[in-house]
């Protein structure tokens, strides 16, 4: 997929660290604004609304997880991927910015070329959600309907929940493959748009994010269960699916 026109935003209050990733992003296409703070992100989403954002989480004022959590609260930008920057050690950081709706995450000190494979798996995945075939009807599945377009996922008892692009992903996943055991590997793929690396539990932290989406949260998880040594597994019919679906 080209680069030419995709847009990034950098928010990270290391100066060097700005210089250093508009300078090598822009070398490699893309249109890039990089600022510092959560005053100067909501700013520049005044002007613009990136193709990806880039965030790291240890900034002065509101951290990265408060300015991830504001970002999948406004529509425009609900559908933003977001590639958080953390400490390489702190594992709770990556839990807590998946939980909150990122993307993906890379821990500091980091490869610029790695962050751009991140940044180019992200946006084909997300460019592949655009021109892909998908129903026009909701989705209905347990005590849940799901609206392809608008991406609005409903309860029965009525209660709308907030779902981030890489929720909606794997909820999508799911319902096009029901009763079908999923790989971490083909769910890496369809939501992050790359496989999983060696001891990643960055798939795991994902379910466990879309169960809690779900209200399937007990000690045996009824609605995607897990399938020991295998994956993970849709356990609903789904009515409104179309024939194409892939």
């Amino acid at each position: 997929m080209s680069t030419l026109g995709k847009s990034l935003l950098v928010v990270d209050d290391d100066g060097e660290i700005r210089e250093l990733l508009d300078a090598y992003l822009t070398r490699a296409g893309y249109q890039v604004r990089a600022v510092g703070d959560g005053r100067e992100l909501r700013r520049a989403l005044g002007d613009f609304v990136p193709d990806l954002l880039i965030l790291d989480v240890m900034l002065p004022g509101e951290d990265g997880f408060a300015l991830c959590r504001w970002m999948r609260e406004q529509s425009s930008c609900r559908q933003v991927p977001i590639i958080m920057l953390t400490a390489s050690s702190d594992e709770a950081d990556r839990v807590i910015g998946l939980e909150l709706g990122a993307d993906d995450y890379l821990g500091k000190p980091f490869s610029p070329r790695e962050l751009l494979a991140r940044i180019k798996a992200l946006l084909r995945r997300a460019g592949f959600g655009e021109t892909r075939p998908v129903a026009t009807g909701l989705l209905t599945f347990d005590d849940w309907r799901l609206d392809p377009v608008s991406h609005r996922l409903f309860h029965r008892d009525g209660e709308e929940v907030i779902l981030s692009g890489a929720d909606f992903t794997l909820l999508k996943l799911f319902l096009d493959h029901p009763q079908q055991i999923l790989d971490r590997d083909t769910i890496a793929n369809a939501t992050r748009g790359r496989e999983v690396l060696p001891l990643e539990r960055i798939v795991d932290m994902a379910v466990s994010r879309l169960r809690q989406r779900l209200r399937d949260t007990g000690k045996s998880p009824r609605l995607i269960r897990t399938v020991r040594g295998s994956g993970y597994l849709l356990a609903a019919e789904v009515s409104g699916l179309v024939a194409d679906a892939v």
